[in-house]
């Protein structure tokens, strides 16, 4: 025995012409990962030194930017190392790795969004006992279970993945997404059933649970008085704009996934650049500039820099 380990690579051909725009890709991705890690650690950074923002609704807001944290860093680095390569590989384990943490950390912005639903009903239709409810202890197992339970559903698509035989060694993507499955040789039907299983689990349930919750909070502040409509808006609206945005996010990664080749290389690649060019960006506007609490320590920290 040679003590060898034998790697599978498999080629990102989803580019469009990569080596007539490495260096514009280059320089759009470098400047929003920046912006995203500057502005998502200032807000996090905020919540965690004021004490006035310890408040569940805000650490669920710490939560989604930390997943914006991750969820950019498991992209971007591979993504500007590929376009300064000559030929864009990744390892068949390295890409089992950033699919397991895209879905996992998607799955999990889906739960965190539904739990802040919840907060909100709580604060609104049932404010009295909203420190009964709503203690330190529940909100930590609602972050553990907003992160664990995604992990657990993705680690067995992820083992399975990894004892699947591979074929095809070309990728028509970017990054490792669902479009991963099309290098296996043939299609498992027990990784389809568990796809569909984490698929409802991840981002249907939770998103139909979020908007009937927020459905309900707002049928209640509109029988109520004028402060608690405006409380109601200013600290609910962001968190549907945010649940919107990453519901989008996550229907263009399946249309990507399900049309397959049929699809053109220009039309592929734009769409797959939207699943992870904005929505990071859009959880600090959303929460820095829109939720008054965050929004005035982020201007005195401003001023005082």
């Amino acid at each position: 025995m040679d003590g060898k380990i034998n790697i599978t690579y498999i080629t990102l051909s989803g580019y469009v012409d990569l080596n007539k725009y490495r260096y514009f890709y280059f320089s759009v991705i470098f400047t929003v990962y920046i912006l995203i890690i500057c502005s998502n650690a200032t807000i996090l950074y905020l919540i965690w030194i004021h004490k006035n923002l310890h408040e569940p609704m805000y650490i669920f807001i710490a939560g989604l930017l930390f997943n914006s944290l991750l969820y950019s860093t498991n992209i971007y680095p591979k993504l500007l190392i590929d376009f300064l390569s000559e030929k864009p590989i990744i390892s068949y384990s390295a890409c089992l790795l950033q699919f397991f943490m895209f879905y996992s950390i998607g799955g999990s912005e889906f739960l965190l969004l539904a739990a802040m639903a919840f907060d909100r009903y709580v604060a609104i239709c049932k404010p009295l006992n909203y420190r009964n409810i709503m203690t330190k202890k529940k909100v930590y197992i609602f972050l553990f279970l907003a992160w664990f339970f995604p992990a657990c559903h993705l680690a067995v698509q992820a083992i399975l993945s990894a004892k699947a035989e591979i074929c095809h060694f070309n990728l028509l993507g970017i990054f490792c997404n669902n479009t991963m499955y099309t290098v296996h040789c043939v299609r498992s039907r027990v990784l389809t059933v568990f796809g569909v299983i984490a698929l409802l689990n991840l981002a249907f349930l939770p998103t139909l649970f979020t908007i009937f919750t927020y459905a309900k909070v707002f049928m209640t502040s509109y029988q109520s008085c004028k402060e608690l409509r405006k409380t109601t808006a200013q600290t609910c609206i962001p968190h549907l704009l945010v649940l919107t945005s990453y519901f989008c996010v996550m229907t263009y990664d399946v249309i990507i996934a399900r049309v397959e080749s049929d699809l053109p290389k220009n039309a592929r690649f734009i769409m797959t650049i939207q699943t992870f060019l904005y929505h990071p960006l859009i959880n600090q506007f959303m929460y820095g500039f829109k939720m008054k609490e965050i929004n005035k320590h982020l201007k005195k920290f401003l001023c005082s820099a």
